[in-house]
Order: structure tokens, then sequence, then C-alpha cells
């Protein structure tokens, strides 16, 4: 009878082990700066079975191209590219959109530089900023002088989060109908954060 009631409790536990494991998605991150982007989402304090975070160095449509090929290497349920307006032709900008739609794979993008993120979990920004202002602004807010790659930057900004959300939400709906390539100051990295707190502990 024991040995009954012990399988039993086995079974239903593991039952429950694995209708755990089925909600817990897995993420490829593949980003175009090599560490500032990566730094940032790789201290989101998820499960290690959760993310991959890849800092490849590369632009937009190159970017993307990439993760098209890393997307059959793992058993991955959403894959991201995170890539900035920069310089780059509109007409590169808006293929590497195209490709990754037509590739099931998301965009996370900011224009002009992924710093505006950051410089959004302080205030509401929609003018245009110039890349060497970002790093001015973003060193008065923290107080200290910003490092682009810095690995402690997730942890600084986390109390703001909710703040960075809301801002960017809000930045990004003043556009209608929203043209990434031209919307200066732009984003739509919530997004990507929304998703990867779903799953921090």
């Amino acid at each position: 009878m024991r040995r009954r009631q012990f399988r039993e409790r086995t079974r239903s536990y593991s039952r429950r082990k694995v209708a755990v494991r089925e909600l817990i998605e897995r993420f490829l991150i593949v980003c175009e700066g090599e560490k500032t982007e990566p730094n940032y989402f790789g201290s989101f304090r998820v499960p290690k079975d959760v993310l991959d975070v890849r800092g490849l160095g590369d632009n937009t449509l190159r970017l993307v191209e990439k993760a098209i090929r890393l997307k059959n290497d793992g058993d991955y349920d959403q894959i991201w590219c995170v890539f900035d307006r920069d310089s780059f032709p509109a007409k590169n900008f808006n293929a590497a959109f195209d490709a990754a739609r037509d590739n099931n794979i998301q965009v996370a993008y900011s224009n002009e530089a992924f710093e505006l993120w950051y410089l959004l979990h302080f205030h509401f920004y929609d003018a245009a900023i110039s890349r060497k202002s970002y790093i001015t602004r973003l060193s008065e807010l923290l107080g200290h002088k910003y490092e682009k790659n810095s690995e402690t930057i997730y942890d600084e900004l986390l109390p703001r989060q909710i703040e960075a959300i809301r801002n960017c939400r809000r930045l990004l709906g003043s556009y209608n109908p929203p043209r990434p390539e031209q919307d200066n100051p732009s984003s739509n990295v919530h997004l990507l954060v929304e998703q990867l707190n779903k799953y921090v502990r």
C-alpha cells in the first residue's frame, strides 16, 4: 500500500515538474554590440536555460542573417535581434526588419542608440539626441561617468525599469504609423524586457 502511494505521489510530482518546465521559454538574443547589450540582457535574473545572449559585433542586416543561421542550432522559443539605427542607410535598416519578420525573428531596435533605453529610465524624451549627448546625459543622471560596456548598468537602472517601460511605450505610441528608420528618438526595447521579466526570479 505504501509503495503504491509513493509511486502515485512520484508520478504526480513528475507531471507537475514537466508542466512547470513547459512554461519556460528559451531565448536567443543576438546583439549588434559585443558587450553593451549582452552585458545588459545577460544580467536579467532568469534561469540559466532561459537565456542565450550573443554579442556578434555586426550591423543590422548581417546580424539578422547570422540569427537565421543560429536559429537552427538550438531549441529556441523566441529569437531576438538587438540593433541600433546608427548611420546605416535606411534601406539596410528596413531590409533587416523584413528579413527578421520573414524568419519569425523579433527585433528590439533603438533609433539612434541603445543608450536611449537607459535614458528613458529617468525621463521621457521625444526630441532627437546626438550619440555624444547620450553619454553626457547618462553620466549626469547616474552621478558617475557612464561606461559603454558597463557590467553593472542593469542593477543600477533596475529600480527605475517600470518608468522606462512606460516612457518607451509612450514614445513608440507617439509615432502613427511608426517608421523606425526615421523616427528619432524611438525604441521598442521594452518589448523584449517585458518578455524576459516573465521569467525573472
